[in-house]
């Protein structure tokens, strides 16, 4: 991989049960992505919005699994969970972003659930 190129998966596989995104790069990375983590963060205009400031937080998703992925064109996966979402369109980039900023995604979302007085579970 040279300098100016992104890290591409080099292996997506569904583990624990439906429970992990095991998501692997050409650049020696790899990273073990939770359902839930992968379902509160859902690229999809549900959860995002349309633009800054939609965002849409979401909560109750601690027993969420995955049920499959399946690619979009060579640049993303859809992921379907058990909950019936697959509105997300997760790029290559974007699971790259999940894995290497996880801790501070992860410590962003729980911070928002405590100040809205949500929970992760059902």
């Amino acid at each position: 991989m040279n300098a100016q190129s992104k890290p591409w998966p080099t292996e997506l596989r569904i583990r624990d049960k439906g429970n992990i995104l095991a998501v692997s790069f050409d650049s020696d990375e790899s990273f073990d992505l939770s359902a839930e983590y992968l379902r509160v963060e859902s690229p999809s205009a549900e959860v995002k919005g349309h633009g800054p400031g939609q965002e849409t937080l979401v909560a109750g998703k601690i027993l969420v699994k995955i049920l499959s992925v399946e690619p979009v064109g060579n640049y993303a996966v859809k992921i379907q969970f058990t909950d019936r979402h697959s509105s997300g369109i997760y790029s290559w980039d974007y699971l790259h972003k999940l894995g290497i900023e996880h801790d501070q995604i992860w410590a962003a979302y729980l911070q928002k659930l405590e100040d809205e007085g949500k929970s992760r579970g059902g």
